[in-house]
């Protein structure tokens, strides 16, 4: 196995995920409960997207609030306590506030006070994303300890008139603790890429200094999330198939030699299409969509998680993870557990 990270020079350096934690809202939105709202049925969610149910944060209950309690599942699996982060990196795109950043409540919930904190938005490839930006922190010895989190509340974002996107999206987050660990290879490698002629595809046109918010955005629905949904699935699946092909190339690895494929959770038939591409059997996808829908940056967060917990992944095991979103963004990464 190569070691693709060797021509950067940092000599005797790797950088571990050694902790994870997850944490989603207590109130559970079924199919039959979207049935309530807009016209569709539990049969058409299922067949078309493989979701089942999805969580709703509270209306008290913030993206900073989900990164926290995810952040303290990963800090006490890797037994590492809040003065000991240097760097909290928060991937989102939907943020307490336009600013301060979400990183910085976070910070403050968890009581890091000694932490430099900043978001990054790179949509559901924000996880993978601030894995990779996490890595550079610590193979360079700047930082010895990081933290990095995937966190949305999509509910708030979400025009629940409109049965195409308002199925899909659920609230949740997840996170990683970033070390050296000696005698370990950790995160192997990782590709991030990005398309900015397709932005058009996925987006929430409000907000923003091109569109800021007026009564007349808002009667227009202009702070929802929009999408083109049979575009974004051609893209997507093509995009992950070839981000995750490139990692393994790097590594000078194939499919076989993977423990575990984490995919974006985005759709049953995306995370079907990319296995079949990659020849990745239905034993080694990892999939957890039906319980939690799409979760964004969160995503690959929390199904990684659960994979550690429930013990699908063991140490030494090779993991594959790979995302698509907005932007248009992609990324993929090989760790060695």
């Amino acid at each position: 196995m190569k070691n693709p990270r060797a021509k950067h020079n940092f000599v005797g350096q790797t950088c571990s995920i050694t902790g994870v934690g997850s944490y989603v809202p207590e109130r559970v939105m079924t199919n039959a409960d979207l049935e309530k709202i807009v016209e569709t049925s539990d049969e058409w969610i299922t067949t078309r997207t493989g979701i089942k149910e999805r969580r709703i944060a509270a209306a008290n209950e913030f993206t900073s609030d989900l990164a926290a309690n995810a952040a303290k599942r990963a800090m006490e699996m890797a037994g590492v306590s809040a003065e000991q982060i240097d760097l909290i990196i928060v991937a989102t795109i939907t943020p307490d506030m336009p600013f301060p950043n979400t990183a910085c409540l976070v910070q403050q919930k968890i009581g890091a006070g000694r932490a430099a904190a900043f978001d990054i938005e790179a949509a559901c490839s924000g996880f993978i994303y601030a894995l990779e930006i996490g890595q550079q922190f610590i193979m360079s010895r700047t930082y010895q300890t990081v933290l990095v989190i995937g966190a949305e509340k999509l509910s708030s974002i979400t025009n629940w008139k409109d049965r195409n996107t308002c199925v899909l999206f659920g609230d949740g987050a997840g996170a990683a603790i970033l070390q050296n660990r000696e005698n370990s290879h950790g995160l192997l490698t990782a590709v991030m890429g990005a398309d900015g002629d397709k932005a058009n595809l996925l987006s929430m046109p409000g907000g923003g200094s091109a569109c800021p918010a007026t009564m007349q955005s808002v009667t227009d629905g202009l702070h929802f999330l929009r999408m083109d949904g049979k575009e974004t699935f051609k893209n997507a699946v093509q995009a992950m198939c070839s981000a995750a092909n490139e990692v393994l190339s790097r590594c000078d690895l194939d499919v076989t030699k993977i423990k575990c494929v984490i995919p974006h959770q985005a759709n049953r038939r995306i995370i079907d299409a990319v296995g079949d591409r990659l020849k990745a059997t239905p034993e080694q996808l990892f999939v957890n969509l039906h319980k939690y829908g799409n979760t964004s940056a969160a995503s690959v967060a929390i199904a990684l998680d659960e994979a550690v917990r429930s013990g699908k992944i063991q140490k030494g095991d090779l993991i594959l993870i790979v995302a698509f979103g907005a932007g248009l963004t992609w990324g993929a990464a090989v760790i060695e557990w």
